[in-house]
């Protein structure tokens, strides 16, 4: 079994700043904002034709946010059915029905979903970010 992890991973995108991925306090994991960056610096979700009209998938990159997530999660010896509190930032809501779309994958079958909270906000680290999302999780 892998030895539980906290700090920056190894095989996740590299933080452009001084954070982790995820640390420990007591029984609970707290995650930094992810987003659907790719630990080469691509992201999920976005493209660009030859003519540099750029294409950006919000169900996409909610889906890459929330396997990153899940992967930081399992990293540090837990999982998505540990999490019990979602804080969701989306730069546009009309986003929000293909968001909340793939969060149902994710989440919709649990018999007590994570608390949520989605809020709109200006911008995020990256153009052509549309999601960030952060979760705390319980797992003694």
């Amino acid at each position: 079994m892998m030895t539980p992890k906290e700090g920056v991973l190894e095989g996740r995108a590299k933080p452009r700043g001084a954070y982790s991925h995820v640390r420990r306090a007591g029984p609970f994991l707290f995650t930094a904002g992810i987003s659907a960056r790719r630990p080469d610096n691509t992201i999920a979700g976005a493209a660009a034709d030859a003519m540099g009209t750029v294409a950006l998938d919000i169900r996409a990159q909610t889906r890459a946010v929330l396997e990153n997530i899940r992967a930081i999660l399992e990293g540090a010896g837990a999982g998505l059915e540990h999490v019990v509190e979602v804080s969701s930032f989306l730069v546009n809501m009309n986003d929000f029905g293909g968001y909340n779309e793939v969060y149902a994958e994710f989440f919709g079958a649990v018999a007590t979903p994570p608390a949520r909270t989605t809020v709109a906000v200006h911008q995020l680290p990256h153009p052509h970010l549309l999601v960030e999302i952060k979760v705390v999780a319980y797992a003694p």
